[in-house]
């Protein structure tokens, strides 16, 4: 038997934005790489180490602080969100002028289902154009454009994954219906798209070796449902009241400008492609089922 190869002979992947569902890739890449993971937080380096990755204090905001990250790995995930503000996505641009031109690198970004804007509920392949209706939605379609012109000019293979919304037993809308927060009335309600934190960790770890270069992939369930009947679906498998609907001028009259832009989105995504190209096999394929599994679990 060959002996497995120590982990200094390993490829070497360079994850940006160790959240929540970088710490979930973690356990399905640390045999395969010698992982690196980015954080502008030195208290969670001890995290990132227990973990199987071996961290790097930076800033994309600070470019001076990522001259470190120039050719250290021919493996990336870029998972950092953009700034809260701007045209652009400052950070996806300092990371590419940090990673310089190197042929042959592999890059994996997580995007959002957001680029779309209002498809009025029509069904969305990964082959439409892109029409983000929002600032916060811009900013990821610059982020999309700065990734696929810099792996052109470095010759290298970027893959973007559109993630709609990710949930898990830790990522649930429980607070907002103790809130009593109301939802819209299903004649005014939006279709939404779900994905399960450890399904999208497993697509982003595929998406590695299998992404093929310049492809978009959508990161959703089998699911199609509307907004409320999500929260629904959470409210019922929890045992809590159901939130009250309301007409959409009347929701709008007491609810967020934030709020309200994502109730204005409807889409239905497809996800043929994440399982054709990347044989992917979700573990969490119907959102009702895994909800009323964790729900079972909470009660034991």
């Amino acid at each position: 038997m060959t002996p497995a190869p120590s982990p200094f002979q390993r490829p070497r992947l360079l994850i940006i934005g160790c959240g929540d569902v970088g710490m979930r890739l973690l356990p399905l890449v640390r045999d395969r790489f010698r992982v690196f993971a980015v954080t502008s937080s030195p208290e969670r380096c001890a995290t990132l180490r227990a973990a199987g990755a071996i961290p790097i204090v930076a800033d994309l905001d600070a470019p001076a602080t990522l001259a470190r990250l120039a050719r250290l790995a021919r493996h990336v995930v870029h998972m950092a969100p953009p700034k809260g503000e701007g045209a652009h996505d400052t950070r996806t641009r300092h990371l590419v002028q940090a990673l310089g031109a190197q042929p042959g690198m592999r890059l994996v970004y997580l995007s959002t289902s957001g680029v779309y804007g209002d498809c009025r509920g029509e069904l969305v392949e990964e082959t439409r154009t892109v029409a983000p209706h929002n600032p916060r939605a811009r900013r990821r379609v610059d982020a999309e454009r700065t990734l696929r012109a810099w792996g052109k000019k470095s010759a290298s293979r970027v893959a973007i994954i559109r993630v709609p919304g990710i949930y898990a037993a830790d990522r649930l809308p429980l607070k907002r219906l103790a809130e009593r927060a109301p939802a819209l009335r299903d004649e005014d309600d939006v279709f939404t798209n779900h994905i399960h934190a450890d399904d999208l960790a497993q697509i982003v770890a595929l998406a590695l070796f299998r992404a093929r270069p310049g492809r978009v992939y959508h990161a959703v369930d089998d699911t199609r449902m509307k907004m409320a009947e999500y929260f629904d679906v959470v409210a019922d498998a929890f045992a809590v009241a159901r939130v009250p609907r309301l007409a959409r001028t009347d929701l709008a009259a007491q609810a967020s400008p934030v709020t309200m832009s994502f109730m204005s989105e409807s889409r239905r995504l497809g996800n043929g492609r994440i399982k054709r190209e990347l044989g992917v096999r979700l573990r969490y394929p119907d959102v009702t089922a895994a909800v009323q599994a964790m729900a079972a679990r909470a009660r034991t």
